[in-house]
């Protein structure tokens, strides 16, 4: 089955608010901070307007069964992290504690990450500083935004995996 696309557009409420639509099927979302910007920098909170492959995902299996979906989804463990430190051989991508350079804990203590998806953003052509971990996770309560991320309500969340192939495109415009 062909792979599709998802697309993410501004919201006219707020910088901080998208609608991400898959198939006949639009929902909101919440995006960074600072809104969506095409030259994205580490740490600015801005989610980056670009076309973004699926690349796997992540799943609390403690808090979350697992959905139905054709993406691997990890199981999170206590000792995954994510290298955010531009200048370490390891930025951008998936480390395991002990791990002293700047990084992000996968298994949180809110349940933002219980279920998340890695988008291609700065993984298979890597440059310092232009961000990492821009995922599509759940969302804080009254769609606060982001980091830089994607974040969508659980209900959502599951509709879309349902959707969701390797290979998917995500496209925020």
């Amino acid at each position: 089955m062909k792979a599709g696309i998802v697309t993410v557009r501004p919201a006219p409420s707020a910088p901080t608010r998208a609608l991400l639509r898959f198939g006949p099927v639009t929902v909101p979302a919440a995006i960074g901070r600072s809104g969506r910007r095409v030259l994205k920098r580490e740490g600015d909170g801005a989610t980056p307007i670009a076309s973004m492959r699926v690349l796997s995902g992540f799943l609390r299996r403690d808090r979350i069964s697992s959905p139905p979906s054709r993406l691997r989804l990890a199981p999170i463990r206590k000792d995954m992290l994510w290298c955010d430190a531009p200048g370490h051989a390891a930025y951008n991508r998936l480390v395991r504690a002990p791990f002293k350079p700047s990084h992000e804990m996968l298994m949180r203590a809110d349940n933002l990450y219980d279920l998340c998806l890695v988008l291609d953003w700065n993984i298979a052509e890597r440059r310092r500083n232009r961000g990492s971990a821009i995922f599509l996770h759940l969302i804080r309560p009254g769609y606060q935004p982001t980091e830089g991320c994607i974040a969508l309500e659980p209900l959502h969340m599951r509709r879309l995996l349902a959707f969701l192939r390797p290979g998917t495109l995500v496209k925020v415009l």
